[in-house]
């Protein structure tokens, strides 16, 4: 038996080692200059240029402007991942509130048509969804950004089924005590969906915070770009016959990966929590 605990942590060993290889290079290769990362490859050792270059990325204007830095698109990734988690958990919740717990004619009807958008990726509707933000004038502003996209079927699925498997009881008990549709929600329903919010936080912080192809065609305005637009934009720029700057490049990455780690590890504590409570 211990022969074969010692097989399972070796494999549980070499799959971390897998995915943490390549952000430490990443990392060590960031602490070194551009000229030795296009003369020598990649690094496994920490440089001597930890200091400057993320000093250079945190606060140095960058872009046409020269204002654009990392702290920057740091914000503005942070104001899109926000907007998206919150948003879509506040949507989706009350939106699969109404559709279970109030019953109106072709309510599984308005759930499958909201449900069957998943076929419709972001890329297929991207020339409609530029287009309606354009007439309603929020190109280059954070409602843009945030507003059209905010509606997700895939949340809504996941706080329907949960509230289907809420026992009737609670309804009946919440109405004995004369609670209204609101008080039920926020009373009942909300703090033992907990577990939920907090999945499906992740997902969507994770979703928002990496998105590339809607902001970059959302903005022209070089101070929404964000840290995924930023990475790319540093390894386009060629001044004369200067070597791109990867060290730079990787530094942001380091960055871009920081703030979904934190979120994923702060909130995977509540979600544990909530899966062992036993009283609810």
């Amino acid at each position: 038996m211990k022969r074969f605990q010692i097989f399972d942590h070796a494999i549980l060993i070499a799959g971390v080692l897998f995915m943490l290889i390549p952000v430490w290079i990443t990392f060590a290769s960031s602490t070194h200059r551009p000229e030795t990362l296009l003369s020598d490859g990649l690094q496994f050792w920490i440089g001597d240029y930890f200091w400057e270059t993320y000093t250079t990325v945190l606060f140095k204007g960058s872009g046409f402007t020269g204002q654009v830095n990392a702290l920057l698109m740091l914000k503005n990734s942070m104001i899109l991942g926000l907007g998206f988690s919150i948003g879509k958990i506040a949507i989706s919740i009350l939106a699969a509130y109404a559709i279970v717990y109030f019953r109106f004619p072709a309510g599984n009807f308005i759930f499958w048509m909201i449900f069957s958008s998943l076929l419709l990726p972001l890329e297929v509707r991207i020339l409609p969804s530029y287009e309606v933000v354009s007439q309603l004038g929020m190109l280059n502003s954070y409602t843009g950004l945030i507003l059209p996209l905010i509606a997700s079927a895939t949340a809504t699925f996941f706080f329907r089924q949960f509230f289907k498997s809420v026992p009737d009881e609670l309804l009946e008990s919440a109405r004995l005590d004369n609670a209204g549709p609101f008080r039920f929600l926020v009373d009942i329903l909300w703090p033992l969906s907990t577990t939920m919010v907090a999945a499906i936080f992740i997902i969507m912080f994770v979703v928002g915070w990496n998105q590339y192809l809607w902001p970059i065609l959302m903005t022209t305005d070089e101070s929404y770009y964000t840290i995924v637009m930023g990475i790319k934009q540093i390894l386009n720029e060629l001044e004369g016959n200067n070597v791109p700057k990867y060290n730079e490049a990787m530094a942001l990455a380091m960055m871009a990966l920081l703030p979904p780690v934190l979120v994923v590890v702060i909130f995977q504590r509540w979600f544990v929590k909530g899966l062992v409570e036993t009283e609810k």
